[in-house]
């Protein structure tokens, strides 16, 4: 005994003598946490009003979590089991897909024939309150929270638009929001599908679509697919990995790379094709972030579809949820994913293959570019992640200093009526989709052009 004890002395002198560097990196680890351990103490002792333990705990790890990028983050207890539901493609509240800027709440895009769309919210709104309370400071949990509440309860929030002099208020009634993530139809002889979100069913579903819409026109008179993906947050990786194999045969579909070489993956597609070849249009806009970036680009590096549209968000970041044991659970951007190409789109986004904006007729059927939000994007976000392009690894982009949010000044004025998504063909319709009729337009001159003898 005297023989261990005497050599655990020696090596405790020789670890003291020579300090390695890890020792010096744990020694410093220990003073930063002893500094955040005194000042806990101070609020706790000193603060104007008394604050639990756990308040300030969740705090200061979400201020750890979203300090690294937009999209980390710590979800109590409450929250997690809520995103579990919203996976499942049920959850309450308004229907409304968010992220924060400048420590403003900006809108991604609100999610169809729910509150926060038929009240006309859109895609870059700034929420600069709810209910009276400013959002500034908020983070991105506690915004969610404050519009997330019983069902058949009203909330106001304070809207800032582009374009608009001044900020008004949409008083909104909470719903169970029940998704059903695909909706299809038939256009003439086309097939129209619309992804509004990644959840569970969704691969499921889109097969299903997919065949009732073919019957219904009738084998051999389909010209196409047009695949719409417009204002698409994204959801699950392995759903949006299912939908790119739904029309690819073979190769690569997405690769995600992490912090270490062995956390490489590699998703490739198996044989079979829902749509057996036919020609397809992928519409995107600057809503489509996330998942629908995995499936455009890789239709669009295999040539499988022509992406038609605006460019994308330019999300190409994948959060991992880790749960905490009885804690609740943490959103960890653990790694990035590139195109069949290579191609990282993160805070770059996904280009057209036809550049088609939005647009209205006027009364000389010409088309009017609409009076839209502005394009707010990846690249617009606080502490984004973008890749350099040389060494191909992720460095963080800090904000301009002294960048400041918009007055909050209010009014009562009527929001102007939302661009119509998936909206009709039809040029005389009130809710003419001006972006579908050009991809409906093309799949019927690619059928006609496939038709003339050689």
């Amino acid at each position: 005994m005297r023989n261990v004890l005497a050599a655990l002395s020696i090596v405790a002198l020789l670890l003291l003598a020579v300090p390695s560097a890890q020792t010096q990196t744990s020694s410093e680890t220990y003073r930063q946490l002893n500094l955040f351990g005194d000042i806990f103490e101070r609020v706790r002792a000193d603060y104007v009003d008394e604050v639990s333990d756990q308040k300030l705990v969740e705090a200061a790890v979400n201020g750890m979590l979203s300090s690294l990028d937009p999209h980390s983050g710590y979800l109590n207890q409450k929250n997690f089991q809520e995103m579990q539901v919203q996976t499942r493609g049920e959850f309450g509240g308004l229907g409304i897909e968010v992220t924060l800027e400048n420590g403003v709440v900006k809108v991604i895009a609100p999610i169809d024939e729910t509150p926060a769309f038929r009240a006309g919210i859109l895609t870059g709104d700034m929420i600069t309150q709810i209910n009276g309370e400013s959002t500034q400071g908020f983070t991105l949990s506690e915004a969610v929270e404050k519009m997330r509440g019983p069902v058949n309860t009203d909330i106001k929030l304070t809207i800032v638009r582009s374009g608009q002099d001044a900020p008004f208020d949409v008083t909104l009634t909470r719903e169970v929001i029940k998704i059903s993530s695909v909706r299809g139809r038939a256009e003439g002889d086309v097939v129209y599908l619309r992804i509004t979100t990644f959840s569970e069913q969704t691969s499921t579903t889109l097969a299903n679509e997919t065949a009732r819409l073919r019957k219904q026109i009738g084998e051999g008179k389909v010209a196409g697919v047009v695949l719409d993906l417009r204002g698409n947050p994204g959801g699950l990786l392995d759903q949006a990995v299912k939908v790119s194999d739904s029309f690819l045969d073979q190769g690569e579909i997405v690769s995600t790379r992490g912090r270490r070489t062995g956390d490489a993956q590699r998703y490739n597609a198996k044989k079979g094709d829902i749509a057996d070849a036919l020609p397809l249009v992928v519409l995107i806009n600057g809503g489509s972030a996330s998942a629908s970036e995995i499936v455009a680009g890789a239709l669009q590096d295999h040539g499988r579809g022509v992406v038609m549209g605006t460019k994308s968000f330019g999300k190409g970041s994948v959060q991992t949820i880790i749960p905490i044991s009885g804690q609740g659970a943490i959103r960890l951007t653990t790694s990035l994913y590139y195109t069949p190409s290579g191609k990282s789109i993160q805070a770059k986004g996904i280009e057209p293959d036809i550049l088609v904006e939005q647009a209205k007729l006027d009364t000389a059927g010409k088309p009017q570019a609409s009076a839209g939000a502005p394009r707010r994007n990846e690249a617009s976000l606080r502490n984004h992640i973008e890749v350099d392009s040389k060494t191909g690894r992720p460095t963080l982009v800090t904000p301009t200093p002294g960048a400041t949010p918009p007055a909050e000044e209010n009014s009562n004025a009527a929001p102007p009526p939302p661009t119509p998504i998936g909206g009709s063909i039809a040029p005389d319709s009130e809710n003419f989709d001006f972006q579908l009729a050009r991809a409906v337009d093309l799949l019927r001159g690619m059928a006609k052009f496939a038709k003339k003898p050689n």
